[in-house]
């Protein structure tokens, strides 16, 4: 069983250099406690996100961690020019020697996407073209590729990544009908939604690895909760009643500009308690976080539990104690 981490860095209340610098620090805690990958959302124009540029996090993070793998969950492909994220992938890949994690996505906000003068109607195609070439040129020695979107001749790929063909890839599933495709494409999943979506999504992955005759271990399978670790219930809860409602008023802040609400609002109570009450979270001491993972692995059949940590405005102190605790005294139990 290993353990990874899902993040937004979202709006904390706290100036911008205050916010990297206490990620940064909280990454290192990551690394300290034994987690195995560190995956950060891409978002623009949101609160919801403040890398909006995730490689310069990844680089800092490069140089700061030791065994901590970390990447994008996702990259917003249409968001970027194929051959300037080959070349950042490389880069990363190189400077973390090998522990680049990459993964890879349309985006789900037309908000964001008219931000960047993309026509939403046209960015699943375009996802897909940029998601052949970045392959391709992740393992190339020269890039040719005839699109609708792209169009490459013959042109040198002097920067290699460590991994080969190329860093593991990873998808971010909401729905049962999309977990065929990263199946077949061995590539890892963090499966996102309440138990029975997530327990859906997971059953339809493990079933289509099992036709093709694919180990159906041989990925990551991850299922991602809010989670709070403090000594106590009582402290947890606090911590975690204060800070959720302000994650998710990042959450639905862009939404709310336009005078819409997500998709996915639903999953989101307004509470922490009514998160709880959904099984989509849990705040405790390392006991009570111990049997409600316990739960969530039985039930979703998942090899890779993928808590978000540290939201709204928990404070630094928080954060370092509640990683401590879940080191020490939350992973140990399920070490085998």
């Amino acid at each position: 069983m290993k353990f990874g981490i899902f993040d937004h860095i979202d709006d904390a209340g706290v100036p911008l250099s205050e916010l990297y610098a206490n990620r940064l620090a909280i990454a290192e805690a990551y690394d300290r406690a034994g987690f195995y990958g560190y995956h950060v959302a891409e978002h623009h124009t949101t609160p919801l996100g403040a890398a909006a540029s995730p490689a310069l996090i990844f680089a800092a993070l490069a140089y700061r961690t030791k065994k901590l793998r970390f990447g994008p969950l996702v990259y917003l492909l249409p968001f970027y020019h194929p051959l300037r994220l080959i070349e950042e992938v490389c880069m990363l890949d190189q400077m973390s020697g090998g522990r680049f994690q990459l993964g890879v996505g349309r985006g789900v906000s037309m908000y964001e996407t008219q931000a960047y003068g993309l026509d939403f109607s046209k960015t699943q195609a375009m996802y897909h073209e940029a998601f052949q070439v970045l392959l391709k040129g992740l393992n190339s020695d020269e890039l040719s590729f005839a699109g609708e979107f792209y169009q490459f001749d013959k042109l040198p790929m002097i920067l290699k990544p460590v991994q080969k063909p190329h860093p593991p890839l990873w998808y971010g599933v909401t729905l049962p009908s999309n977990s065929a495709w990263p199946a077949e494409n061995h590539v890892n999943i963090v499966a996102l939604g309440l138990r029975d979506n997530t327990q859906a999504i997971i059953k339809a992955y493990r079933e289509t690895r099992a036709q093709n005759g694919f180990d159906q271990d041989g990925t990551l399978i991850g299922v991602s909760r809010h989670i709070v670790v403090a000594d106590t219930d009582d402290a947890a809860l606090a911590i975690a009643r204060r800070a959720y409602p302000r994650w998710r008023q990042s959450f639905r802040w862009l939404f709310n500009r336009h005078g819409t609400e997500p998709r996915v609002i639903g999953i989101y109570p307004e509470t922490f308690d009514g998160l709880i009450a959904l099984n989509n979270g849990i705040a405790g001491s390392p006991a009570t976080v111990r049997r409600f993972i316990a739960a969530e692995i039985e039930a979703n059949n998942c090899n890779y539990f993928v808590p978000q940590m540290v939201f709204g405005d928990i404070t630094l102190p928080e954060a370092l104690r509640s990683i401590e605790l879940f080191g020490k005294e939350i992973m140990p139990a399920f070490a085998k």
